[in-house]
């Protein structure tokens, strides 16, 4: 006799995926100007900050000379302005001073003096925030003409050149100069059809193969699912995380991913020589009072020496290991 086993079952289903970058961006100019130098080609490999582009403007080079005398010509006239605050504050101390003593100064003099101190701190805040004006235009067009040496954003791979020294490039027009794509980091996106859809465990890692390696595999961790189908393929677009340190995987590529499924509430499995199945009937031969009794079932899916069945049976009960539809009904099973 064999007993009558309660699990849950899990398999895999072969989806097709495609690799794609964690990273990607088409590198655009901020600034108008002509290609002066590339630095890189298709295929180099390049860390942020490295620069790949140099350009030429040579009327930003003008700007900024034109804003550093503004800034010159700002502070002089600052200087300038707050010297004559000074000497009218001065004259306005002395004047007041001498009021004090009856007859000495006119009032209307003191006033006068009072007026020309004020004018004179009015004119020395305009001249310090012209100053302030001027070193912001010029940090400005600095800034501009640093957008001439166009660096990498992140580390990845040039996967496009797009131009070439003498060209002539603007901003704004959607104009990439390259194409450079993180591929030591992968996106494995998954199309998991909506019969698969319902449980997406996050972290558990995922096996995948691909064509341009036969024999080998490779595994991604579910990282991101945005928890809605497409309306069109009906499918939920899951995302791993794949480490391709090796640079053995390329972004493109259409992996076939064993996707982990299960078959949700639990199954009844039994020893797949219980079951026996005849011309007119599928069952299992249980024991009541030591006796035989058959069970019409439906047979499932198969687990190693184990198949599924449906029927009137529950966990535990004994079943006929070696069944045989010999072993009538109500004979002894003793």
């Amino acid at each position: 006799m064999a007993r009558v086993e309660s699990r849950s079952i899990s398999r895999t289903v072969p989806l097709t995926a495609e690799l794609m970058p964690f990273l990607q961006t088409d590198i655009e100019a901020r600034v108008p100007g002509y290609v002066e130098n590339v630095l890189v080609d298709r295929g180099s490999r390049v860390r942020r900050g490295q620069l790949l582009i140099v350009l030429s403007a040579p009327e930003m080079s003008s700007q900024t000379s034109a804003s550093e005398a503004a800034l010159h010509q700002a502070e002089a006239d600052a200087a300038q302005a707050k010297a004559t605050d000074a000497a009218a504050a001065s004259t306005y101390e002395r004047m007041l001073e001498a009021s004090k003593t009856p007859g000495a100064v006119a009032g209307n003099e003191l006033i006068q003096a009072q007026k020309q101190k004020e004018a004179a701190d009015a004119a020395a805040t305009s001249r310090e925030a012209a100053v302030k004006a001027a070193a912001s235009q010029l940090n400005s067009t600095k800034e501009m003409q640093a957008y001439l040496r166009v660096a990498a954003p992140f580390d990845g791979v040039i996967t496009e050149r797009l131009v070439h020294p003498g060209m002539m490039v603007s901003s704004g027009n959607q104009q990439p100069l390259l194409r450079l794509q993180q591929t030591s980091h992968l996106r494995l996106v998954v199309p998991v059809p909506e019969t698969y859809a319902g449980n997406v465990p996050r972290g558990k890692k995922v096996s995948f193969h691909v064509p341009a390696s036969p024999g080998k595999n490779y595994s991604g961790t579910i990282a991101r699912s945005p928890n809605s189908l497409d309306p069109q393929s009906r499918s939920m677009m899951v995302e791993l995380d794949v480490q391709n340190s090796d640079g053995s995987l390329s972004p493109g590529m259409y992996p076939t991913v064993d996707w982990p499924v299960s078959s949700g509430d639990n199954q009844l499995f039994v020893p797949a020589t219980s079951v026996v199945t005849t011309t007119e009937r599928t069952f299992v031969i249980t024991s009541v009072n030591g006796r035989a009794h058959w069970v019409n079932v439906r047979k499932g899916t198969a687990s190693g020496e184990l198949v599924a069945v449906r029927g009137d049976l529950k966990a535990d009960d004994a079943v006929v290991k070696q069944a045989t539809d010999e072993i009538r009904e109500g004979s002894s099973l003793r």
